[in-house]
């Protein structure tokens, strides 16, 4: 019989967020596969769990897939986890899920949990019925469109993941543009934060532009 790969949902950033059913999977899993064995690591000794914990990224090697492959038809059960919340929401991590669906006949298990994503938009008084996800905006090559493209979106709100390095030039990107900046979302210092993108910009500064941030523009 096939093993069975697991899509676990790990914390954004409070540890006490990971569910039960993530917690025994991870306890009963043969193998954890991590876009980053240092970050799995800490969650897995938070949780008292001691599992062999591969590294699987966007780098992955061919030889690293087959590897995969060949464990899940010895029947062995192999969780795969991000850095944070649900996996391949804007990570890597679906290329493995579309090699196994196309190689393997083992069963792909999602389990829910965490995702910024929502979790930003439950929290930001905006209708969410529909909206649009649009990852994090390119470094260099393409910004200026995405930012042009952003504009022209019909389904609201529209939201995407930045880094606090290029914070401030995605704020000023957005002018006048009335958004929610969700920062830190379930940590310490979390906010979530509403009003113009000029005045954000003001805002965001020094260490309140420090951390990780989720921006909707409704």
């Amino acid at each position: 019989m096939e093993g069975k790969l697991y899509i676990v949902a790990t914390p954004i950033g409070n540890l006490g967020d990971i569910t039960l059913r993530s917690i025994e999977t991870l306890k009963s899993a043969d193998l954890v596969l991590a876009e980053d064995t240092r970050v799995a690591g800490k969650l897995l000794s938070h949780l008292g769990v001691k599992k062999p914990v591969w590294r699987f990224d966007e780098y992955a090697s061919a030889a690293s897939y087959e590897k995969i492959k060949d464990l899940l038809a010895e029947g062995k059960n192999i969780a795969f986890v991000s850095d944070a919340g649900t996996p391949n929401i804007a990570d890597p991590g679906a290329k493995l899920v579309a090699f196994i669906r196309q190689n393997a006949q083992a069963d792909i298990i999602p389990l829910p949990g965490p995702s910024a994503v929502v979790t930003a938009l439950s929290a930001s008084g905006l209708n969410a019925d529909k909206f649009t996800f649009l990852g994090y905006p390119p470094h260099k090559k393409g910004r200026q469109t995405f930012f042009k493209e952003l504009a022209d979106i019909k389904v609201r709100p529209a939201v995407f993941y930045e880094s606090p390095h290029r914070l401030a030039k995605t704020l000023e990107a957005l002018g006048s543009a009335e958004i929610v900046v969700c920062k830190e979302l379930t940590k310490l210092h979390e906010e979530v934060w509403r009003g113009k993108a000029s005045e954000a910009l003001e805002y965001f500064t020094k260490e309140k532009g420090k951390g990780e941030f989720v921006i909707i523009a409704p």
